[in-house]
């Protein structure tokens, strides 16, 4: 079943524009054009933009925290396994094994993609369910665009952001604050601030 699996990557996390308070994950076929927005819930969203964004929480967060629990018990995630959808709800399924023996774990696809991120681990999907989910970007209309929403990992940043006008060190503080608070919405933002301006260095 293994070479029928379709094998995803995560793009980036962007705010819902249908639900307030929540967010998309938005996933891609690491080989094609399909991508998957899966609405998730904010805590969610944190975890995974701060490893994608490679921020360090003051304190792990408990899928830190969960990897850390797994691996004293010498336990390790293969893979992570996107099996169904059912009233445009996605379910997975986490593949751990002990060296010896392998089992699977039920799971929210939201955690399922946080706790990949911190095994490293692979992201598949059942062929059936992109093929009734996927959407490809390439081919859609300008009101589908307009209502699709933009990962934000993935924008660019414009010539001056809310942070251009703040010095170096004043956004190194800055950073370390918004961590500090646990605010990596911000944290993001300014991480990128220094970023571009480092590109344009």
């Amino acid at each position: 079943m293994q070479n029928k699996l379709i094998r995803l990557k995560v793009i980036g996390i962007s705010y819902s524009q249908t639900q307030s308070g929540a967010y998309a994950l938005i996933l891609a076929e690491e080989n094609g054009e399909r991508r998957i927005p899966i609405i998730i819930g904010g805590f969610e969203a944190q975890a995974i933009v701060i490893k994608l964004e490679n921020l360090e929480p003051p304190r792990p967060l408990t899928h830190d925290l969960f990897r850390s629990f797994a691996e004293a018990c010498g336990v390790t995630v293969e893979q992570v396994l996107i099996n169904k959808l059912r009233e445009g709800i996605f379910y997975s399924e986490i593949l751990c094994t002990d060296g010896e023996k392998r089992f699977r774990i039920d799971s929210r696809t939201s955690d399922a993609v946080a706790l990949a991120l911190r095994f490293e681990c692979p992201i598949f999907i059942d062929p059936q369910i992109l093929n009734e989910a996927g959407i490809v970007m390439g081919t859609t209309t300008d009101e589908e665009q307009k209502k699709s929403p933009e990962p934000v990992t993935e924008k660019k940043q414009p010539v001056t952001s809310e942070y251009g006008e703040f010095t170096d060190g004043e956004l190194t503080d800055m950073l370390t604050d918004a961590i500090a608070r646990e605010d990596y919405e911000q944290a993001a933002a300014i991480r990128d601030e220094m970023a571009r301006r480092k590109g344009q260095g």
